[in-house]
């Protein structure tokens, strides 16, 4: 099963402080989608992302 990543997962997934995550999800096309009032990304979708970035 795929399950969907939240916002922390995806930080602690890149390294990266939540806050830049919140910061730059929709300015490095980063691919969450809104589920009600929160941020989930596919780790299938976060992969292709990171792979495509230079």
């Amino acid at each position: 099963m795929n399950k969907l990543m939240t916002v922390n997962d995806v930080a602690e997934y890149l390294s990266k402080p939540c806050s830049w995550v919140y910061g730059n999800w929709k300015r490095e096309l980063i691919p969450f989608r809104k589920v009600g009032q929160s941020l989930r990304c596919r780790r299938n979708d976060l992969e292709k992302w990171l792979d495509e970035q230079s």
